[in-house]
Order: C-alpha cells, then structure tokens, then sequence
C-alpha cells in the first residue's frame, strides 16, 4: 500500500475482511462512502458551525507477511485488512479546525477499533461500513468544534497575525480503476524467504540476522464533499533484510537492505538477493576486523547507491514546506529546520544539475518505480514537478495545506500529518547531471584532490545506514550529538573506505558526518555517468528509522555517484554495549 497500514491502523483502527466483492457488482465500499459523504453535511450542533468539507478514505488490501531467521521460519501469515479515516473539517477554507496542536489532542483520537465485515452472521459490507463512518464522524465533529474554538481563542490571545487560508480549493476529480488482486505462491515465497534467511550461517560474526517479506494488494478508496470520488489500485512487495554485528571492543555495525517493488512480479531475482545479502555478511565479517576511522576533513566520494541515499535524507525533507501548528499554552511541537525554505530562485547545487520529483512514470530502463501514483491522498491528480533546475531552487512538494507563497497543492499529500491534514513527500526523484564521469575518473579526481591538500587519502562512502535500523537509544544519541544549527543529522555510513594516492583502499568503521546538510551540496564538483536507483519507505521520522510506526510510503531516489568536495566526519560518540558473556552457539551448514 502507498501508506503503512500497519501504522495507519495505531491511529483508526482496522477492519478485518472475510469476503470479497463479487466481480462485477456495485463497490459497496464506494457507495457506502459516497452515501454517508452527502449525509455528513447535515451534521449540526445548536450554536456551532456545520462541517464545510469532509472526506473519507478506506484503504482495503489482502497482504501476506514472512519471517524468517538463520534458515528457520519464524512465522507466515495471510491477512485481508481495511483501514479507514474521516477528516472533518468545520468553520471555512480561511479558517478550520486543522493544524492546532493542543495539549490534549481532538479529532485525531476518535476512532473505532477493529469491526469484522461480512461475516455470515453480520449485515453486508455497505450497511456495516456506513455506520462505523457515521459514528467516526460524528465523533471527529463534535472534536473538530471544539478544536475550532480553542484555536480561535488560542489566535485571539496572541499578537500573531495569522493570514494565510488553512486549506487550498482543489477541483473534484473521479477515477474508478479495478482493485489490484494478491497474486502470490506463498510457498515459493516462504521456501525462498527461509533459504535467503540461511545465508547469515556462512558468517558466525554476526550477532542476529533476519528477513522479513510483505506483499499487498488492493485498492485506495476517496470520497469527499467537494464530489471526488477515487478508486485507485494499490500493491507493493518489500524483501527486507537486517543485519547485526559487534566488533571485539564493542562497536555495533546494524545494516540493511530494502528489495521494494510494485508487486512480487517486479520483484529482484532471487540470485541478485543472494548476491546483494552475501555481501552483506562479508561486510560484516570486515568491519569487525576494521580500525576504527579518525577526524576527517575533505572531499567524500558517495559511490552507487550511497549517493542516492545521501540525497533522499539531506535533501527529502527540505524539499517540502511545513507550516508552523497553532499552539495551546503549554502544547509542544517539535520539527527540524527547513534549510531551503525562502530559497526559491537560489542555487543549492551546481548549475550542470537538475532534479524532478514524478509520480506519473512507474519505470525506468526496465526498473519499477516505488513512488509511482496517480492521485495522492487528497484528491489530487500526481504531476512531475521541476524542482530544481540547472542548479536553482525552482519549487517545493506542496499539499492542500496552504503555506507561504503558495495556495494551491501539486499532489504530493502522502503522509497524514495527525491535525486533519497530510505532510507532502517525495515520490520519485531524478537526480540528473548534464557533465558527467566515468566512475574511474571521480575516483582519479578524488587522489588528486587529496594531492593538492597534502592529504594522505581521501574516503569513499558506498552506502548509509538510511531507513536506520538503529535502535531508538541509538538513534536518540546519534540525533543529540550530530545536531547543527537545528538541521537533522545523517545516518551513519556503514561502508567507508579510504582511498591512498597509489589507488589501493582501506575499510574503517565508527565514523560519522559533522554538518552534513543541504547546504554542503553546493560543494558537489563533480558527478558519475552513472545512475543507481534506490528505493526505500520514506517517512518523515529522524533517519526514516524502520518500524517506527511513523507514516511513510514507498519512494525511489536515481541518482549518479557524487564527488563532494569538503565534508567533515568525526568518530562515533558513546559508549559502546558490551560483548556477549559467551560465544554464540555453532550452526550447522548444511
């Protein structure tokens, strides 16, 4: 799905299918939203405003979910899911109820917990649905004026002077495409989940190592006062892979893959995942034996998939604009600077470089696309959106939420922000350069770079630690001690070499980036004739740490490797955990 239900289901509850839709007969799931829709309007309380605009999703899917660890399968489950929200908005497009962050929270609580449809002992899905949606929104009413009231009293105590609408106009859109069907041999998959599990055994170095495999498909369903009505397929497949390793004096390496794709048929070879995941126990096996990195200052290579990486965390979030919440006396709101915020027209990267941000194309040169959609979450038909061009800041990712110098949303509402409103996200960006390199020549570059500044080698970087698979301390002490000027920090690189004037490299480990932001991207001189596609769940969440239960949405980042030419990293600060009392237990390779 294009949004976690796993963690859309923390906030609204899920409901549990028996039953598919006959084929051919009325969506009943579409009716019974359309229906309950025209009905909301008529909500009222005596001396309040009606509701001016609400709207419904259902996100209805079967997925199927594997675990498997050291060749043993964990667990295997098939599950039909559907999840549903409601926003209610009450008082006007200039001012509502949305973004107001109290110290108790409204509408955002009010939901119901999971309600089996279509059993046979149950009325049909139309009648069940329709009734948990007239109770959600009455609930999320009566929040929703209360929310108006004391934002309006919040607003009239303060000096600030609010003029900026709360929500964009958006023109009604109808889309009813049929429902992607879960196509899948579970027990090829499970057979294959559980051989690829096996292949941690070759490296006793490792700690722990799993794999996890999810599969979805079904359908994103809208509906909303403004008379769209959206019936949009949805399907994904993730492969994920983690990792864990400690070093004789404790130093932890937590690493990752991600095998994302439209669905399992677009899914990697199972020789590629073999490959990809043997790499990474022989790296594991490295870091162990590796020194441990000093102080560095000067040109960084991002190699591969690592550039596409650094670009998705420094660059992903600056490149959407968040409105500062109204706040209630004693509510806190906590979110990191925007680095490029005001910035429009300004250079951010060199003038040989452009970056597009398109849902619209769902390939590329035979790749799938994670980002790929055709109307966003609220209602808002997708477009490729120029976003810098020939090195200038030309645009942001905007929702419906209405923010400076802007009034309108280029469909990028993704995330769901919890204050009625959804956060906007990259989809899928093309990094392009116009002047590029054969790899050998970044790499000749970098030598003679390290030449000139009496330095006796330079670092390459060949991938992040990006979604994080950090632990939530970790990452907390990563986040405190790699703060610059309120900008986030960056994950931890997890393979870095350093390249000696005679070519030959060296791995170190426990090293970290000082002030890496977007700013430093406009010291990028020079870039591959590469393009390493790397698609990953972005979320908004610090490191976009997997399994935070954060909102997020698959994403793909292309871009070439990039030669940065002044980059600071340090050693990694803490304490390190302390080696295991005993050595793990021999496995037996079979």
């Amino acid at each position: 799905m294009k949004t976690s239900l796993s963690a859309a289901a923390l906030a609204i509850g899920i409901c549990t299918l028996v039953a598919q839709q006959p084929q051919g007969a009325p969506d009943a799931i579409l009716s019974a939203m359309h229906d309950e829709v025209q009905r909301s309007l008529s909500l009222a309380l005596p001396g309040a405003e009606k509701p001016y605009f609400v709207e419904y999703h259902v996100d209805d899917a079967e997925s199927v979910r594997i675990l498997a660890s050291a060749g043993g399968l964990v667990f295997r489950t098939r599950s039909p899911l559907r999840s549903y929200s409601q926003h209610v908005r009450v008082g006007s497009y200039q001012l509502d109820n949305s973004n107001y962050r109290g110290r108790v929270s409204g509408a955002a609580l009010y939901g119901l917990t999971g309600c089996p449809l279509d059993a046979a002992s149950s009325p049909p899905t139309y009648d069940v649905l329709r009734r948990y949606l007239w109770l959600a929104t009455d609930r999320s009413y009566k929040a929703s004026v209360d929310v108006l009231a004391r934002k309006r009293a919040r607003l009239n105590s303060t000096t600030a002077n609010e003029t900026l609408d709360d929500f964009a106009r958006a023109a009604s859109v109808t889309e009813i495409d049929p429902p992607r069907r879960l196509e899948i041999d579970e027990d090829a998959w499970a057979k294959r989940v559980v051989s690829l599990s096996a292949i941690a055994n070759q490296f006793p170095q490792l700690e722990s190592s799993t794999i996890t495999f999810y599969t979805s498909a079904g359908a994103f369903y809208l509906a909303n006062t403004e008379g769209s009505q959206v019936r949009t397929p949805v399907s994904e497949a993730v492969l994920r892979v983690w990792m864990v390793a400690q070093a004789p004096d404790g130093m932890r390496l937590r690493d990752s893959r991600t095998f994302l794709a439209p669905d399992v048929a677009g899914m990697p070879s199972e020789a590629e995942m073999r490959r990809e995941i043997t790499a990474m126990g022989e790296n594991a096996a490295a870091f162990i034996k590796a020194p441990k990195g000093e102080e560095y200052n000067g040109p960084v290579l991002f190699e591969g998939v690592a550039a596409a990486q650094m670009f998705a965390e420094v660059m992903g979030h600056n490149l959407t604009l968040v409105r500062q919440p109204v706040l209630d006396q004693g509510a806190n709101f906590f979110s990191f600077g925007n680095e490029l915020a005001g910035r429009k027209g300004s250079r951010i990267l060199p003038d040989w470089m452009d970056v597009i941000d398109d849902p619209t194309v769902s390939a590329w040169h035979g790749h799938p696309l994670a980002g790929s959609y055709k109307i966003d979450r609220e209602g808002v038909p997708a477009k490729p959106v120029q976003l810098v061009e020939k090195g200038v800041l030309k645009d942001y990712l905007r929702t419906r939420q209405v923010v400076h110098g802007y009034s309108d949303s280029n469909g990028r509402a993704q995330l769901s922000n919890g204050m009625e409103g959804h956060t906007a996200s990259i989809t899928n960006v093309f990094v392009n350069a116009s002047q590029s390199v054969p790899l050998a020549d970044l790499r000749r570059k970098l030598i003679d770079t390290c030449k000139e500044r009496s330095k006796p080698y330079g670092i390459i970087v060949r991938r992040l630690d990006y979604p994080s698979v950090a632990t939530m301390e970790e990452a907390t002490q990563l986040a405190r001690s790699g703060m610059t000027n309120g900008a986030l920090p960056v994950s931890l690189p997890v393979r870095v070499f350093k390249l000696y004037a005679d070519g030959h490299e060296e791995q170190v480990r426990g090293l970290a980036f000082r002030g890496l932001n977007a700013k430093s991207l406009k010291d990028i001189v020079a870039a591959g004739d590469d393009i390493a596609p790397f698609s990953f769940s972005y979320s908004h969440q610090v490191f976009a740490m997997i399994d935070s239960n954060s909102p997020s949405h698959p994403a793909t980042v292309l871009a070439p490797s990039l030669l940065v030419d002044d980059l600071d990293l340090k050693p990694v600060e803490g304490d390190s955990p302390k080696l295991p009392v005993v050595p793990a237990p021999a496995v037996a390779q079979h």
